[in-house]
């Protein structure tokens, strides 16, 4: 993946935009850009929130039942079309993420 490339932040179900990440950083396997909310997006933003408090707090176990929320509700875009999972961190105007075509190992 080149920087420069543009992935969108949906909702799974009708595809309603959130967001856009304007990639301009990475170290593998993390992409990192400037992220760009859609008007939709202030709806999600408390999940993301209490993601991040989360894991700041190193409460792994309350992380992963607070990202299953956004995991299951959400969708993100690459410049190629949508991924199979991803790992998404939202911190006002950046974002970092990684992904992939295949699901995540459990």
């Amino acid at each position: 993946m080149a920087f420069g490339g543009t992935w969108r932040l949906l909702r799974r179900n009708g595809d309603e935009p959130l967001g856009e990440i304007l990639v301009d950083d990475g170290d593998f396997p993390w992409l990192s850009g400037h992220f760009v909310p859609a008007p939709g997006f202030a709806a999600v933003k408390p999940w993301f929130d209490e993601s991040r408090a989360l894991l700041d707090a190193e409460d792994y176990e309350g992380f992963d039942r607070s990202y299953d929320r956004i995991a299951a509700a959400l969708t993100l875009v690459a410049p190629d079309g949508p991924v199979a999972e991803f790992l998404l961190h939202i911190n006002g105007d950046r974002a970092s993420f990684r992904w992939s075509d295949e699901p995540f190992d459990t």
